[in-house]
């Protein structure tokens, strides 16, 4: 497979023709990076802009303690890096593979010039960026009303599905690692083991393998409103 037809699975570029997809791959610069391995720090001096064609990665920071803060995954056909390419300062996370990754990192003078040329382009950034301050606005929330086992419960709820299998049900799979759940919820991994123990020993949720099942969605999100908001994460004296 050309490397401009793997560019085609970019969401971003979908209309683009061939030869400007070939023209794309031809002045990207192609990356491998293995699990685990840092794609770049905050505050790098990079540009451009990373479209991912193969695996996924993940966009966190970390507290002055060395907490894990997740933002998000990025997966296969979507892309990263396009504050900086945009407004030209350093960058605002890290970004680690969470997974063995194949990427096609753009310049940032194309990629201008491609917001520029191509308004769906633009406006499918303009749509991510919308997407970004949303769930910012939730998780500020979050963190303004809602105590840490609280905010497992409402991580829980983000990251159901429902149940193909079983109408009205919910289910997580795969089931993050709970250091992966503490991170989006800005928690300890020892409060995630807590609160995810004590779901399952009052029948909240049950835990099958690395699969999650939710009965009553409605019934955790009334607990997750229950339970007192105070920094349960917060060590007593």
């Amino acid at each position: 497979m050309s490397t401009g037809s793997q560019l085609a699975q970019i969401a971003l570029f979908e209309g683009l023709s061939d030869d400007v997809l070939t023209d794309l791959a031809r002045v990207a610069r192609w990356h491998r990076f293995e699990e685990g391995e840092v794609i770049f720090d905050r505050q790098s001096d990079c540009r451009g802009v990373y479209l991912v064609v193969e695996g996924e990665v993940d966009v966190v920071n970390f507290s002055k303690q060395g907490r894990e803060i997740a933002y998000a995954r990025v997966k296969a056909g979507d892309f990263f890096g396009e504050l900086s390419a945009i407004d030209g300062l350093p960058r605002s996370a890290n970004i680690v593979a969470q997974a063995n990754c194949r990427i096609a990192e753009l310049p940032r003078e194309v990629f201008i010039d491609l917001l520029k040329e191509r308004p769906p382009v633009a406006f499918r950034v303009l749509q991510k960026m919308i997407g970004i301050i949303r769930t910012a606005d939730e998780r500020i929330m979050d963190l303004a009303t809602l105590g840490a086992h609280q905010r497992v419960c409402v991580e829980l709820l983000r990251l159901a599905k429902p149940d193909p299998v079983k109408p009205d049900s919910w289910m997580i799979y795969p089931l993050p690692t709970q250091a992966e759940i503490a991170a989006l919820a800005s928690t300890t991994r020892e409060t995630v083991a807590r609160v995810m123990g004590q779901l399952i020993d009052d029948g909240y949720i049950r835990k099958v393998h690395k699969t999650v099942y939710i009965d009553s969605r409605d019934t955790l999100a009334e607990l997750a409103q229950k339970l007192n908001p105070r920094r349960e994460d917060t060590p007593a004296r």
